[in-house]
């Protein structure tokens, strides 16, 4: 196939956002091993291209469990015993040139149905502000929603962009206790801002960034994610 095709470009794109998404799962603690992240154009386009050489949306979803490690951050110190605030995950791609109430509503209920944690829905298009009320309906799972070409880059491995780590509930009561602090006396983020979406933050969670310093070396600082 012609590399200057629609198809191939296309493929292309997909590819990137494709390797992104999955590099944002292993980033927040999802168990995905490198050589099911960093394959080649020729492997992609191998597993999820078509016939025509036009990448097949379908063929491109996964799902991936927490770690250990991550469901210990979800923990709640309070409730030991009590479950983990979080789950499995299900990533699904959308191609359809408009994305309305219907598309998201399938896409809740595949997730609700097979009692997926998390849902993260990329989209070709931007979903219509109609549909994107229906997710509070779903409860207690979680959706999230992407376009496709915010994820053809990965924000966190840029230079100018700092390291980003969760802290989990007892890191936050900690921080908190030895800075004398209420939550809502620290420094803010938005759950809209890039970095918190690629983390998947919720409301009231705390993120340590970690700056590069040309005095000390490196510094901390921490932000409430509202």
């Amino acid at each position: 196939m012609d590399d200057s095709s629609e198809g191939s470009k296309e493929l292309v794109r997909l590819w990137r956002a494709w390797r992104t998404a999955r590099e944002m799962c292993k980033d927040r603690g999802y168990e995905l091993l490198d050589e099911e992240i960093q394959i080649s154009l020729e492997q992609f386009r191998e597993q999820y291209a078509d016939g025509s050489g036009y990448p097949d949306r379908k063929k491109m979803a996964f799902s991936a469990r927490p770690t250990e490690d991550m469901i210990e951050k979800y923990k709640d110190p309070k409730a030991p015993d009590s479950p983990s605030a979080i789950g499995t995950i299900w990533v699904e791609f959308n191609g359809d040139a408009n994305v309305g109430i219907k598309q998201l509503r399938q896409f809740c209920q595949h997730v609700d149905q097979n009692q997926f944690y998390t849902g993260v829905f990329i989209s070709a298009v931007p979903v219509t502000p109609s549909a994107l009320k229906i997710i509070p309906t779903v409860l207690p799972r979680i959706i999230e929603t992407f376009l496709e070409q915010d994820l053809l880059v990965n924000i966190t491995r840029h230079e100018l962009v700092p390291k980003h780590v969760l802290l989990s509930k007892e890191e936050k009561a900690k921080l908190l206790e030895r800075y004398r602090l209420k939550e809502s006396q620290l420094p803010r983020i938005q759950v809209t801002d890039p970095m918190a979406k690629y983390l998947g933050l919720r409301r009231g969670q705390v993120v340590k960034i970690i700056r590069r310093s040309v005095t000390a070396g490196r510094y901390a600082s921490y932000r409430w994610c509202i």
